[in-house]
Parts: structure tokens; C-alpha cells; sequence
């Protein structure tokens, strides 16, 4: 199983809990996930995701002004979208210990 196919799962996740910490524009949410390892992680894969977050009311845009060129448009959570990150931690919890629990039984 490629580890592309596994990450596509947890992404939203992932997201959601990095735009919990602070808001963020999608270029540095991309530069934040490399850092920590994601390292396949491209632009194409996060544009999509944040748009589908946003239209599901998880996550709202504004655009402000950057000093480096044009308005960036940046992500914070919302209410729906902690409510979605504390599902996922529990489930991504529960997950991770079934897992665990098989290589265990050896």
C-alpha cells in the first residue's frame, strides 16, 4: 500500500489541527506539513483540500495584505471544525491502538 493512499485519509486532520494553532495561509500550512515530514505534500494536494474544509464550514478565508506582494487569503478554524478535530484525534486515537494491537499479538 503506497503511503500516499494512507496519508489521504489523515490529511484533513492534519490541516484542521495546524490552522487550529493559528491562522495561516496555504503556502505556509504546505512549508509547515514538509517540516514536519510530509514531505510529499504539494500545493495541488492542499488548494483543493482547503476549499472542500471551507465549503464544509470547517475552516473560513479572509485575505489580508502582504508585505511581499498581493493579498494573501488566510484559514481559521471554526467552531464545526474544532468539533471535527476533537473526532478525529479520538478516531486517529483509536486507530493508532488498534494497530498497535495487532503487531502486539505476535
Amino acid at each position: 500500500m503506497k503511503k500516499t493512499q494512507l496519508l489521504k485519509g489523515v490529511l484533513a486532520g492534519c490541516v484542521l489541527k495546524i490552522i487550529s494553532e493559528k491562522e495561516i495561509y496555504g503556502y505556509e500550512l504546505v512549508q509547515i506539513l514538509q517540516r514536519k515530514g510530509f514531505t510529499s505534500i504539494v500545493g495541488g494536494t492542499i488548494y483543493p483540500l482547503l476549499q472542500k474544509l471551507e465549503k464544509q464550514e470547517l475552516i473560513v478565508a479572509t485575505f489580508k495584505s502582504s508585505p511581499e506582494g498581493p493579498d494573501r487569503k488566510y484559514f481559521k478554524i471554526t467552531t464545526s471544525g474544532e468539533n471535527a478535530l476533537k473526532e478525529f484525534e479520538l478516531e486517529w486515537q483509536e486507530l493508532v491502538t488498534n494497530v498497535a494491537n495487532l503487531w502486539e499479538d505476535k
